[in-house]
This record gives C-alpha cells, structure tokens and sequence, in this order.
C-alpha cells in the first residue's frame, strides 16, 4: 500500500536497504579461561585435590575474587593414601586465599554419603540422634550432629532391642557432652584428626554402654555456623608454613609446555 511498483510488477517499500549481514567471530571460550591448582590443609596426607578453572584477570576483575568462596567436596578416601580408606566420609574445604595458582582451603564441614547412612539403619533397632553448637578455638562456631544405634548384647534371643524412652534422653545428654569434650576448645586440625580415626564414634560407644549398648555411631554432619575474621598467618600454618605454600606456588607457576619440552630433550638428544 505505501510502495510503488517498478518494472516487472515488484513493489518496493520507502526506506529499506539491502545490506549485508557480517558475520560475528566465534570465539572459543576456554581462551579466557585458566586452571588453578586446589590444595587441601596440611592435616591431610593428600594435598593436591584437583583443579578448578576461572576467567583470568581482565581489568578490575581479578580470577582470585572469583576463586575465592569455591566449596569443594572431597571424600576421605582422595585425601587419605588408601583410597578405599572410610571413603563415606565426605569433607568440605573452602578456598580462602590464591598464591600464584594455588588455591589455599579451609575446613568447611563434613557429612557422610547417603549410602553410608542408609546401610547402618537397621530394623529393630533404636536410631538415636543428637546436636549442639560448639565453638573451636580459633573462633569457628560449628554444629555438630552425631548417630547412634541400639546393639543386641551377647546372646539376646528377643528379636528387637529397643531402648526405653528415659535411656535414649540419657544417651542424648552423654552424646552431646562427649561432642563438647573432645572439640571444644580445641583446633581445627585436631577435629580433623579425630573424625578421619573415627575416635569420636568410637568414645560415644564406650561412654555410653553402660546405659545401654550402641554400635555405629558416628559424626553424621559438620556444619560452620559462623567463620572468624580471616587470618593470613593462621591459613599458611595450616597449610604447612609460608616457605612451603611459596614452594606450592612456584611449582604450580611452571607451565606444562615447558615441563614436556624438558622431559622430550633426552630423547631428541640420543637420536
């Protein structure tokens, strides 16, 4: 209605122009990308724990605010030698600080898989279950849940073992002043310590077996309620000092092509 038409019987509209599209250029996103190293506190006696990848640095926006605040999940059995070692145990370590391209963690909590859980319940039994905050030394408030589960004793013919409801307030109460025992007061690495010896688990049964026997208790879940203002100083001792997270750094600045490069010499040497 509002063009006219040429020749041919074609109509063409006022104001249009034919113009060519121009193509983006795709470009690939792993060229802004870069890989840090991830190293656990020196409580564990696997350090490196994998790598994780950030956008580098382009102007105010530095990878290290990005990496900072990542919460990994990392079974017992990767930190530990023996990787079939209590592989249940699932321990949660924040990155607090980066040093060249190493990634400094910090314990953040700590929970047992699903299928742990699910194959301690039994029927029959009594599950009985127990929590409280607790605040370590170095300032972390944590709340801190255990499990626990009624045992048969020695040569029981009744099916079931319940515990009565005045014993299982009795076994919560030495439950909870166990917990507060052996972790208040005391620092990270020593609660480290004690959940990968199952120490704890092994304390509640024992205390408790005069009330009535247990079997498979554990610390079920670890969760940091409140951190403390952060500390350089503190994250390198646990970390193994500051000489070896400069060691760490500079080991981790290498880059790979020149490591291959090294390593194909001899052989090019001898041909």
């Amino acid at each position: 209605m509002g063009g006219k038409k040429a020749k041919g019987g074609i109509a063409k509209t006022k104001g249009t122009s034919m113009k060519k599209k121009q193509k983006k250029k795709v470009m690939d996103v792993f060229l802004k990308k870069e890989w840090y190293e991830v190293r656990a506190p020196a409580v564990f006696p696997v350090r490196h724990i994998g790598q994780t990848i950030v956008t580098k640095t382009i102007g105010n926006k530095l990878a290290s605010d990005n990496l900072k605040g990542r919460v990994f999940d990392i079974s017992q059995g990767d930190l530990a030698k023996d990787a079939e070692l209590d592989s249940y145990r699932m321990f949660r370590l924040k990155v607090d600080d980066v040093q060249g391209k190493v990634c400094l963690t910090s314990f953040y909590g700590m929970r047992l898989t699903t299928d742990k859980l699910r194959s301690i319940v039994k029927k029959w039994h009594t599950l009985i279950e127990a929590f409280t905050d607790i605040k370590t030394a170095e300032g972390y408030v944590l709340r801190v849940f255990a499990i626990a589960f009624t045992k048969k004793q020695p040569g029981q013919v009744k099916t079931t073992c319940y515990a009565q409801s005045s014993q299982i307030r009795r076994i919560r109460k030495r439950i909870i002043e166990i917990l507060e025992r052996e972790i208040s007061g005391n620092d990270l690495n020593s609660l480290i310590t004690r959940l990968m010896t199952q120490s704890i688990g092994k304390e509640i049964e024992k205390q408790c077996d005069s009330i009535f026997p247990l079997q498979n208790a554990y610390v079920r879940k670890i969760k940091v309620l409140r951190t403390p203002k952060f500390d350089g100083g503190r994250l390198m001792e646990m970390h193994g000092g500051a000489n070896v997270v400069a060691q760490m750094a500079a080991d981790a600045g290498v880059p790979v092509q020149d490591v291959e490069e090294e390593q194909d010499q001899p052989e090019q040497e001898e041909e």
